[in-house]
């Protein structure tokens, strides 16, 4: 096993390393549990498994390719004008993602000076002075970047679309969709919106199309058209690799995110391209190790825990029935004992990630005024599980039917927010309107519309995967949720489901190991 760089933060390895549960544990975390920022130049080694130390635990992560050293990869060099690689909202220990804690450490660690903080997208509008903390309060409070969408929008080929809505700023407290420069009427302009950065790792099932799904292997579920095709193979691609669906590859999600995030000049080159491609589909990560549980692989553990199940599973599989359960059996975990015998701590919480993964799958309640779900002929209201609904691949735990919904989070009445911009999206008498909201509708983020350019899409976007939550706080498109217990607290109130307390407190458990 190779070990890491100490150039600046170094990581330990412990795979192999005999722990036992209790005190031994915290204190090995100890030892990497200070900064484990990965910064743009820096040298480091990727053999075949790291772990980060997160609050529940840690994080593991497996790589399936050749051992890299980062020093002089396309991923973890600063390429662009800023000083940002990819890398630097990409974290290895934040499941190739970026937390708020991971970003709150490194503002105080450069006194915002960090590439991370770049003008471009890290501050809440290039325009307002720098270096000061509330320009950046949407990245520092809820991990959010700026994400300029042109407006009107345009397609792949950069001709225009034709909205189907008008759209208004009715509040703009970050000030940047009114701002001269980078606003709504600039001599550029674009609809300024607020996104966390998705994971990138686990690839193969966001990028395999689903399996045994007729008809949806190569359609839209939301409106039936053919799924976009690989401008260089021709060949169908899925639609999960961003909340929108713009960008349908890797090498078009790099190009865009160099010229965007990174402010390259110059075009990645093909070998760059195909470096980064092919590290991040080397790359799997999940909870290795719980605090509260141990070791989340090997005999004893359910089957689908650890990113070695990631490794090894099946892409694009349907898990909403008995046979095929999105995240397998936790039987194993329901431990029993006779009369007067106590279970253990660590049995007292394996049973309940075991109560917690039974009512993520089995548990029904009424899916209802889900824009793009509902109305695509399975009724309204309709009864699912998180599972059966929109969680419902192997091992990902996402939709895998390729499509998106609006389960609220960007519209009002279901979400609203004094932090982020709002807009008033007025439909156009011919446009099909939204399915729930009308014609009128109050927005955040109009998510997929911005790329679509329809009223039925206005605040839909793509559900993601759930692995490695508990190194990648806060949750949803926008930050909604701090913790997991605020992601389970949203859903209760949206759909009505009256979980218990102590359901509550397994569902969170439960997704703590994922």
């Amino acid at each position: 096993m190779s070990q890491p760089s100490t150039r600046r933060f170094p990581v330990l390895l412990l795979i192999g390393a005999s722990l036992t549960f209790g005190v031994a544990v915290a204190t090995q975390s100890a030892e990497y549990a200070e900064n484990q920022w990965w910064g743009p130049g820096e040298e480091h080694t990727i053999g075949d498994t790291l772990e980060f130390t997160n609050d529940y635990g840690r994080l593991r992560l497996i790589n399936t390719g050749e051992l890299i050293n980062t020093a002089g990869h396309p991923f973890f060099e600063p390429l662009g004008e800023n000083g940002r690689a990819c890398v630097t909202c990409h974290q290895p220990s934040d499941a190739m993602s970026l937390s708020v804690k991971t970003i709150r450490a490194q503002w105080d660690a450069t006194d915002g000076n960090d590439p991370l903080f770049a003008a471009i997208d890290g501050s809440n509008c290039p325009s307002l002075p720098q270096g000061e903390e509330a320009s950046h309060s949407l990245l520092l409070t809820k991990g959010l970047f700026r994400i300029p969408r042109p407006w009107p929008p345009k397609a792949a080929d950069g001709s225009v679309i034709e909205p189907e809505f008008d759209l208004e700023v009715v509040s703009d407290p970050t000030g940047c969709n009114l701002d001269p420069e980078y606003g709504m009427f600039s001599d550029d302009p674009a609809v300024s919106v607020f996104r966390r950065p998705r994971p990138v790792a686990n690839m193969k099932y966001l990028l395999t199309l689903p399996n045994g799904v007729t008809p949806h292997e190569y359609f839209m579920y939301n409106d039936k058209s053919l799924l976009p095709t690989d401008p260089e193979t021709g060949e169908f691609v899925s639609v999960q690799l961003m909340s929108d669906g713009r960008l349908p590859t890797l090498r078009g999600q790099a190009g865009d995110a160099s010229s965007t995030h990174l402010e390259m000049i110059a075009e990645l080159s093909e070998e760059e391209l195909r470096q980064i491609e092919e590290f991040e589909r080397s790359i799997y990560v999940a909870q290795g190790f719980s605090n509260q549980a141990g070791e989340l692989g090997g005999p004893g553990t359910p089957p689908g825990l650890g990113p070695e199940a990631m490794r090894d599973g099946p892409p694009g599989e349907l898990g909403n029935n008995p046979v095929n359960r999105v995240f397998g059996t936790f039987n194993m975990w329901l431990h029993q004992r006779g009369d007067g015998e106590e279970l253990t701590s660590q049995e007292e919480f394996q049973a309940s990630v075991a109560r917690g993964a039974d009512v993520f799958f089995d548990k029904r309640f009424f899916i209802q005024d889900v824009g793009v779900y509902n109305d695509k002929g399975l009724g309204n209201p309709f009864k699912r599980s998180c599972a059966s609904g929109c969680h419902n691949t192997v091992l990902a735990g996402m939709d895998l039917a390729p499509g998106f919904m609006d389960l609220g989070l960007n519209n009002w009445p279901w979400n609203q927010r004094d932090d982020l911009p709002l807009f008033k999206a007025t439909c156009h008498d011919d446009a099909v309107p939204q399915s729930y909201l009308g014609r009128v509708i109050y927005t955040h983020d109009p998510g997929r519309a911005l790329v679509t350019g329809r009223c039925s899409d206005i605040g839909a976007s793509m559900t993601q995967q759930m692995r490695g939550l508990a190194a990648r706080a806060p949750y949803f498109m926008g930050g909604e949720a701090d913790t997991l217990r605020e992601m389970v607290d949203f859903y209760d109130r949206r759909f009505n489901i009256r979980y218990s307390e102590q359901e509550k407190q397994d569902l969170v458990n439960f997704m703590s190991v994922l």
